[in-house]
C-alpha cells in the first residue's frame, strides 16, 4: 500500500521489540526451507565479471507470490506508517519516505461502493503454505488473495501481523509448495550483490539487482527498532513484502520502503533483515504476538550545543531526556542528562543506534549499560522489561468482542495489561484491533476506552451495552487513555 514516511531522528522512546537474532536456528514449527544446503550461487558473466542471477531466479522465483488485499472501502486501508495511526511529518522534512505496497490507482479502482484493493509481494517459507510479507500490504484487509507464478490462486488466512517490524504471516491451504532458502542477514556487508523479485506496479515476477549500500540503517521515529538493509536495487510500489536474495540464493531481507521524491525508485531502497522477520514470524505462528523489551527512557542525539553545555568531550552517545517511573532504567538509577555510551558491549555513537539494539534484547535480560554522568564514565546494570503489546493480533486475543459500528475490537483489561498500557487501575476496555471509521478517527490498538458518551465502561459487556444505544451514522464521543494520557475522540459510526 502506498504510504508516506519521513526521516525524523531527534527523539525516540525506547519501547522495543525483543526478538532473538539467528533465525536460521529458530524458525516456524512448520517445515521451513533450509538455508545453506538448498542455496544456488549466482555465476559470473564471462568477460564482464558481473554476477548472473538466472539460476537463483529459476530455482526460487516459483516461491515468490503476488499478494492482493481487498477492502470494503478505501478508508479501511492502513494509514501512512506501520503503527497504523495518522502521521504528520515535521515541517523541516518533506514527504519522501514511502512504503511501496501498491494501491490501485483510478484505472484499477473498483467502482462499486468505494471498494478498494492493494497489491504487494510475498514469499513461501514452508512447503505447506506459510507465506511472509509486509503488514502494510494486508493490514485490516477484508480478504487476501495469493497468486503463485504457476497461476494457481488461493485465499489466504492472516496468521498474525506485527506492526512494529511491519511483518505479516499468511497461510494458504496447499502442500508440496516451492520454498525459498533463508539466509543470515547478520552476514551481509556493504558492497555485496543482492537481487529482488516481486510485483512492481503490478508487474508480477519482476527481477531487479543491485548492491548493499549500508547495513543497519535507521529511518526515524516510526520504526526506530528496525536496522534496515539499504540497497540501490531498483524497487517500486508493489515490491513490498517481496524477498531480497544474496548471491547464494538465500533470502536476507524483506523489501519494505524506498526513499523518493517522485514516487518511483531512486536507488535508495530499504529491506527488513530476515533474521528479525523470521523470529517475528515464529512468534506470531506459535503465540500470536511478538514479545518486546523496553528499558523505559526517551533519548535524543547529542548536539554540539548540548555537548558544550554538559561538558562532554565528544558529541556521541544517546542523551536521556526522560525516564519512565518504575521502568528498568528508573530502577537502575538512570536519570535525565545521562548519556548512554554503550549497551551490552556495543558502542553507541548516535542515538539512532540504540533502539534496534534494545529491540533485540530479550525481556528479563540484565544489560550492562555504559553512561556518562557529569562528564564521568560509569557502568550500570539495567533490567530489560517487556513493552506493552499494543500490536496484538485478533487471533491471539481471548474474550475479545468486535463492534461493527465503530470498526474496532475490544478486550477486558487484566492487571498485567493495565501495567503495560499505563491504564487506570479500574474501568475501561482495551482496543486490540481498529479499522474503518475507528482508524480514521485516530484510535489505535492499545488505547483504553474509559467512557462512551457520558457512560463509563468497566468491561466489554458494559461497552457493548453503551454502544447498543448508538445508531448507524451517529457521532459518539469516546474518552480514551493512551499510555496514561486521557483524551477525547469523536467517531462517526458507519452508516452501513
Amino acid at each position: 500500500m502506498s504510504k508516506t514516511r519521513q526521516l525524523f531522528v531527534s527523539m525516540v522512546v525506547l519501547v522495543f521489540a525483543a526478538a532473538s537474532v539467528g533465525c536460521s536456528q529458530r524458525t516456524l514449527s512448520v517445515p521451513v526451507a533450509s538455508a545453506p544446503a538448498a542455496s544456488v550461487p549466482a555465476t559470473a558473466t564471462a568477460g564482464a565479471g558481473l554476477p548472473n542471477f538466472v539460476a537463483i531466479v529459476k530455482k526460487y522465483g516459483p516461491a515468490v507470490v503476488n499478494v492482493v488485499a481487498y477492502y470494503h472501502h478505501a478508508s479501511e486501508m492502513p494509514s501512512n506508517h506501520p503503527g497504523g495511526g495518522p502521521s504528520q511529518p515535521p515541517p523541516q522534512f518533506p514527504n519522501i519516505f514511502r512504503f511501496f505496497g501498491m494501491p490501485f490507482g483510478p484505472e484499477f479502482q473498483q467502482p462499486e461502493g468505494g471498494r478498494a484493493e492493494s497489491i504487494g509481494s510475498g514469499f513461501i517459507i514452508s512447503s505447506n503454505g506459510y507465506i511472509l510479507t509486509n503488514r502494510h500490504v494486508v493490514a485490516h484487509a477484508n480478504s487476501v488473495r495469493v497468486t503463485l507464478p504457476n497461476h494457481h490462486i488461493y485465499t489466504a488466512r492472516i496468521v498474525g501481523v506485527d506492526k512494529v517490524y511491519d511483518i505479516a504471516v499468511l497461510k494458504i491451504k496447499a502442500h508440496d509448495l516451492p520454498t525459498v532458502a533463508i539466509g543470515n542477514s547478520n552476514d551481509l556487508q556493504a558492497g555485496q550483490w543482492v537481487v529482488a523479485i516481486g510485483s512492481p506496479m503490478g508487474l508480477t515476477h519482476s527481477v531487479s539487482a543491485g548492491i548493499v549500500s549500508y547495513v543497519g540503517r535507521t529511518l526515524g521515529q516510526d520504526q526506530p527498532e528496525v536496522p534496515f538493509i539499504q540497497t540501490d536495487v531498483p524497487i517500486n510500489r508493489g515490491n513490498s513484502g517481496g524477498p531480497l536474495f544474496n548471491l547464494r540464493g538465500q533470502v536476507v531481507g524483506i523489501n519494505s520502503q524506498i526513499f523518493t521524491t517522485s514516487g518511483g525508485a531512486m536507488g535508495l531502497s530499504f529491506s527488513i533483515p530476515i533474521n528479525i522477520a523470521m523470529d517475528a514470524a515464529h512468534q506470531l505462528e506459535t503465540k500470536g504476538y511478538v514479545s518486546r523489551g523496553m528499558i523505559g527512557v526517551t533519548i535524543q542525539s547529542v548536539t554540539p550545543r548540548l555537548a558544550k553545555a554538559d561538558h562532554l568531550a565528544t558529541e556521541t552517545g544517546a542523551l536521556i531526556a526522560q525516564v519512565k517511573p518504575g521502568s528498568g532504567a528508573a530502577k537502575a538509577g538512570l536519570k535525565p542528562g545521562d548519556v548512554i555510551t554503550s549497551f551490552d558491549g556495543t558502542k553507541i555513537y548516535d542515538s539512532s543506534q540504540l533502539p534496534p539494539i534494545v529491540a533485540l534484547t530479550k525481556p528479563g535480560t540484565e544489560a550492562t549499560v555504559g553512561i556518562l554522568r557529569d562528564g564521568k564514565a560509569q557502568t550500570v546494570k539495567v533490567k530489560v522489561m517487556e513493552m506493552p503489546r499494543n500490536g496484538l493480533t485478533l487471533a491471539s486475543i481471548h474474550g475479545s468482542s468486535e463492534n461493527a459500528l465503530l470498526g474496532l475490537t475490544v478486550q477486558n483489561l487484566t492487571p498485567a495489561m493495565r501495567q503495560q498500557l499505563d491504564a487506570p487501575s479500574h474501568g475501561g476496555v482495551a482496543i486490540t484491533g481498529v479499522r474503518g471509521v475507528a482508524a480514521m478517527a485516530g484510535l489505535q490498538p492499545g488505547d483504553v476506552i474509559l467512557r462512551v458518551g457520558n457512560q463509563p465502561v468497566n468491561n466489554v459487556r458494559e461497552f457493548q451495552q453503551a454502544m447498543g444505544k448508538i445508531q448507524p451514522g451517529d457521532s459518539v464521543l469516546l474518552l480514551v487513555s493512551r499510555q496514561g494520557q486521557n483524551m477525547f475522540l469523536a467517531v462517526t459510526t458507519s452508516s452501513q
